[in-house]
């Protein structure tokens, strides 16, 4: 009977990205290396039309951040913050107006991230970085990085990644736009844009046979300003290039090509 060889290809392990994913051995080790950035994903759970599930903003938050980090090197990603500001409870406003949607405060939210942010500077990252993929808490990223860097001193740096939400709004709907898209069509919040960014990077929370059902843009179906029907992840694709691109771009600068 002739002999067999038996032949083992090693894969080379993928650097593990996810603060939770690690003990707190692997992580003091990572930072001790040189990880010593951590970005603070932040999604919200809200209504977005009749195709589009609760989670969106969670799902791609965390798709997305993943890859930034990997494209940085030396990055940490922590738990993605699910609880955001949507709006007041009685009488509800904005998004509260939809079962389903959760909301904080502002000034909790404000704290909760301060709260993070400082947990994060203990365990011996230096550069804090919070990217928002909602646009009503843009703000208060901005104020919960100042008051981080007011009470660090330069011990440590924080920032709020704003060019990660600008870009969806500006550089992405210009693509979008290239591609012969309408702006009637592109919209602000689960039209063809939002729709299309969700079916290339999490195309488990987007509802296909739903979304002629949500193609006219009417405050009771929660769809504004577009329509989502002729959407894909091809079109979707443009957007997260273009997020990740840019993001990183902002991160390496802020930690000073490090």
């Amino acid at each position: 009977m002739a002999a067999t060889s038996l032949f083992i290809w090693a894969v080379p392990a993928r650097a593990e990205v996810w603060l939770e994913n690690l003990t707190w051995t692997e992580l003091r080790d990572a930072v001790g290396q040189g990880s010593t950035t951590v970005i603070i994903p932040i999604g919200g759970v809200e209504q977005s039309g009749p195709h589009l599930a609760l989670g969106k903003h969670n799902a791609r938050v965390k798709f997305l951040a993943e890859k930034i980090a990997t494209q940085l090197g030396h990055t940490i990603v922590a738990p993605v913050v699910a609880y955001v500001p949507e709006g007041a409870i009685d009488p509800p406003t904005q998004h509260m107006k939809f079962p389903g949607t959760l909301t904080l405060t502002d000034d909790t939210f404000i704290q909760m991230l301060v709260q993070t942010g400082n947990s994060l500077k203990h365990a011996g990252f230096t550069h804090v970085v919070l990217i928002g993929d909602h646009g009503g808490y843009q703000r208060d990223l901005t104020a919960a990085a100042d008051r981080l860097n007011k009470s660090w001193g330069g011990k440590a740096k924080a920032l709020a990644a704003l060019g990660y939400y600008a870009i969806a709004g500006s550089q992405y709907v210009s693509a979008l736009e290239a591609a012969g898209m309408a702006s009637n069509e592109i919209g602000t919040h689960a039209a063809l844009a939002d729709t299309s960014l969700e079916l290339a990077a999490v195309p488990s929370m987007v509802r296909v046979d739903k979304m002629k059902d949500a193609a006219s843009a009417k405050p009771e179906n929660g769809v504004y300003g577009g329509n989502p029907s002729r959407s894909s992840a091809a079109l979707g694709q443009k957007g997260l290039d273009l997020i990740v691109a840019g993001t990183v771009a902002e991160i390496d600068t802020f930690r000073g090509g490090q």
